[in-house]
């Protein structure tokens, strides 16, 4: 029984922990960094009590950073642009179109594309959200 419960910990501390590291990555990456942090620290403090008194500042932040991504229709234009343009230029890069293209294949174009479908898919969380408590 202490051993599966060890297992468990030790399973959401590298979880929360890898999700809560590449939410760092993307705050200063294109990417939605703060709901990333925000998810890690939830999963942590599942485990760990101790995290908690951070959760509700990260929290009010990334919801504050929500509802500006959809406060006006030129950001929501530009957030679906930019996520349009990831998954393109995954594709462009996966495919070697221009062979001249730095670290080319498929480990950048997904990696691309994976951002451009989490943006997308973050806005939309994004805007649905924030609709229902204008409502």
């Amino acid at each position: 029984m202490a051993a599966g419960k060890h297992v468990k910990r030790v399973t959401i501390g590298v979880v929360g922990g890898v999700v809560l590291l590449v939410g760092v990555a993307l705050l200063v990456l294109p990417g939605p960094g703060l709901l990333l942090v925000l998810a890690g620290l939830l999963i942590l403090a599942s485990e760990f009590p101790w995290l908690e008194r951070y959760v509700d500042p990260v929290r009010d932040r990334a919801m504050k950073a929500a509802e500006d991504s959809v406060s006006s229709p030129l950001r929501i234009t530009g957030s679906v642009l930019c996520g349009l343009g990831l998954l393109a230029a995954g594709v462009i890069w996966g495919l070697r179109v221009f062979p001249w293209l730095p670290l080319a294949g498929w480990s950048t174009g997904s990696s691309l594309i994976l951002s451009g479908i989490v943006l997308l898919a973050l806005l939309g969380w994004s805007y649905r959200k924030v609709s229902a408590r204008r409502r």
